[in-house]
């Protein structure tokens, strides 16, 4: 089986991980399709993944930047997949929302193509109970920022097709990127380790053990980590490490639960680097 990524990908979701997705795919040779929920946001998306593409040419990329943007379609109806043969769903993480995502990206799929799901924590099986062909779902959770993270966890629930776990290794070993293969379970192996790690840092900070710069250089210096806990946890975002805290603390109990620091940095807006404050200022800094 060759290392080559489909001819036709979808993305469910412009915003900065579906950004990242879809132009991980472009610049590996696929057409890409991005759908958004509507034409605000499906300019913003078109937006997001030119800069990207244009990023990697100006880094060296071997390509015409012309065509890289004329392979990339921005829609805002889910018959826009109707030729892909692998869509990828990137909505924010909440299990409702994802549900009638899914199901909505199916109906307009031929049976032969994959679905994916790049949930960080909710578990398939869960996110399967629509699906007419749960047999073509599976996990490619892919980690932010896509362009500069190399690893891709594959997530395999118990009713996905065998063969297709090894068409997914594929693809990503043709991105340019590491799979791992994990099975289905919440947080996988990836959230369920890194969100561990970050809330007990939190709980650290909260009770005045250290700051949190101090916190993570231990991390960084003591356990050779290329990031500590909470500038990883301001590059995810807070709020999407506290909906993951929250699948975990049902699924495994107390020992996942929130801190209170970290959901009233939620509330007050201070989500990481997005917003330009988390545990770090990120205020001044124009790239972010």
């Amino acid at each position: 089986m060759s290392a080559t990524t489909p001819a036709h990908v979808g993305v469910l979701g412009g915003g900065r991980m579906g950004a990242g997705i879809a132009h991980a795919f472009l610049i590996s040779g696929s057409r890409v399709t991005v759908v958004e929920r509507d034409q605000a946001s499906a300019d913003s998306a078109r937006e997001r993944v030119e800069k990207n593409v244009a990023v990697s040419v100006a880094r060296g990329l071997d390509a015409d930047l012309a065509t890289l943007n004329a392979n990339l379609t921005v829609a805002t109806e889910h018959a826009a997949f109707a030729d892909c043969s692998l869509v990828i769903e990137a909505v924010p993480e909440h299990l409702t929302l994802k549900l009638e995502a899914l199901a909505a990206t199916e109906a307009h799929l031929v049976d032969s193509a994959t679905l994916a799901s790049n949930t960080s924590s909710i578990p398939l099986a869960q996110l399967a109970a629509r699906l007419a062909r749960p047999a073509q779902f599976i996990g490619l959770h892919f980690f932010n920022p896509v362009p500069a993270s190399s690893l891709v966890e594959i997530v395999i629930a118990d009713a996905t097709a065998p063969a297709l776990a090894e068409q997914a290794r594929t693809w990503v070993a043709a991105l340019g990127k590491t799979p791992i293969t994990v099975k289905d379970s919440p947080g996988f192996a990836s959230s369920r380790l890194g969100v561990a790690l970050a809330l007990e840092a939190i709980r650290m900070v909260e009770s005045g053990v250290a700051s949190a710069a101090d916190i993570d250089t231990a991390m960084e210096l003591g356990y050779r980590h290329p990031t500590g806990p909470l500038k990883t946890t301001d590059i995810v975002g807070l709020d999407v490490r506290l909906g993951i805290a929250e699948q975990l603390q049902a699924a495994f109990g107390d020992s996942f639960a929130p801190p209170q620091l970290m959901r009233d940095m939620v509330a007050r807006g201070e989500l990481g680097r997005k917003t330009g404050k988390g545990f770090y200022d990120y205020s001044d800094d124009a790239a972010k």
